[in-house]
């Protein structure tokens, strides 16, 4: 199996077609997005390009066929569509939308459009009567048409990668989102890999035309710097677009998480009308908003019994070293704590207390109360020394 599909070829193969698999509920989604449709197209050019020139498939398109060396211009096609669907991405990124950029673009469309039709052309024209698997391009280096047909695509290729590093070497610097600066970053070493993987094979073209054999810069040394380049052009692509969904979908996560205490608490106060079943299907996002509505509107209902007095002297007995966020939290867990033994023992509301809502301290902090009431103990002692207070100051009056 390793030999009729080697690691070095599978291993970026399957990373490519996972990214393709994960883009494609985003492209039936937002399938009017130029930006979803653009990336849908790089991420299958660049599978297809690699699942054309993997040796064993080079093989069967010459057997199903019939013709000799046939992957030739298909693989090179693919790779021409990859790369200029990678350089219209880039001018998208970094121009506003305008009339001269939808120009640019087109052109660019026509251009390598142009290039394709003249890869198959060439390819015709061309006797290649042996199959070559490993070494076409030094095999035929010499031969009408088909050296032709192998310096087109190389130049196409050198072309698009110069062009592409050039653009985004003066971007880059005016770059402030992290992840299209993380993006970026890809982007340019993959295209260095492929002007790499160009002069390797340039290189060994040349040195083919002067009678010299260094067929191994073809066959050996430039086809890692291909599949270098495929993965790393479409993470570079993948990554500003799938990035900050999951650095939101982390801090969802994260901030759920942080609330499960304080909702475990009070979710006795507001029953769910949805089964937990119901609730599980439900995507992130809208589970969490769930979670902080009921727990908002637990302190409506529990504020008769959220003593002000009780959350002023809990801040202040605060244990020494905490932040104010930290502080606060405490304080609002020792208040929320109070409240929900009252409203549970059916106690009538305090004559002190504000019976409308509750005050920003609780409701705006309820991160800070959820992460308070981790730590019991030190809600009970604050509570316990509060009361202590409290009867020490009615004994004095």
């Amino acid at each position: 199996m390793t030999e009729q599909f080697p690691l070095s070829y599978a291993v970026p193969t399957a990373l490519l077609l996972i990214a393709l698999v994960l883009k494609f509920p985003t492209l039936v989604r937002a399938w009017r997005d130029p930006d979803v449709r653009a990336t849908t197209l790089l991420l299958s050019f660049a599978t297809v390009v690699l699942v054309v020139i993997t040796p064993v498939n080079i093989a069967r398109l010459n057997e199903l066929t019939g013709v000799p060396n046939i992957a030739s211009p298909w693989a090179y096609s693919f790779l021409t569509a990859f790369c200029a669907t990678g350089l219209t991405m880039i001018m998208r990124w970094r121009e506003e939308p305008s009339p001269r950029r939808r120009r640019r673009m087109r052109r660019v469309y026509w251009i390598y459009a142009g290039i394709v039709v003249a890869l198959w052309v060439t390819f015709l024209l061309a006797d290649v009567p042996e199959p070559r698997i490993y070494d076409l391009d030094t095999y035929y280096a010499g031969t009408p048409w088909m050296r032709e047909h192998i310096l087109l695509y190389l130049s196409a290729h050198m072309v698009s990668s110069l062009v592409a590093t050039s653009m985004l070497w003066k971007w880059f610097p005016r770059i402030e989102n992290r992840w299209l600066k993380s993006g970026v970053v890809c982007l340019q070493a993959g295209f260095a890999s492929g002007l790499v993987f160009d002069a390797a094979k340039l290189t060994a073209l040349t040195a083919r035309w002067s009678g010299h054999d260094w067929d191994v810069l073809s066959t050996r040394a430039a086809p890692p710097f291909a599949l270098l380049e495929a993965v790393l052009v479409a993470v570079g692509f993948i990554v500003p677009q799938v990035g900050p969904s999951l650095q939101n979908r982390i801090h969802e996560r994260r901030e759920y998480r942080q609330l499960r205490p304080l909702w475990s608490a009070v979710r006795d106060v507001v029953p769910s009308t949805l089964s937990p079943r119901s609730v599980r299907r439900m995507p992130l996002g809208l589970r969490l908003v769930q979670r902080q509505q009921r727990i908002h509107d637990a302190l409506r209902i529990l504020a008769p019994h959220l003593d002000r007095n009780l959350y002023r002297r809990a801040r202040r007995l605060a244990p020494e070293g905490l932040g104010e966020d930290e502080a606060r939290g405490l304080a609002g867990a020792v208040t929320v704590r109070a409240a929900l033994d009252a409203h549970r023992g059916d106690e009538p509301a305090r004559a002190s207390l504000d019976r409308r809502e509750p005050g920003a301290d609780l409701s705006d902090h309820i991160d800070a109360i959820s992460q308070a009431l981790r730590h019991p103990h030190l809600i009970d002692s604050i509570r316990q020394r509060v009361t202590t207070t409290e009867s020490v100051d009615t004994d004095v009056s």
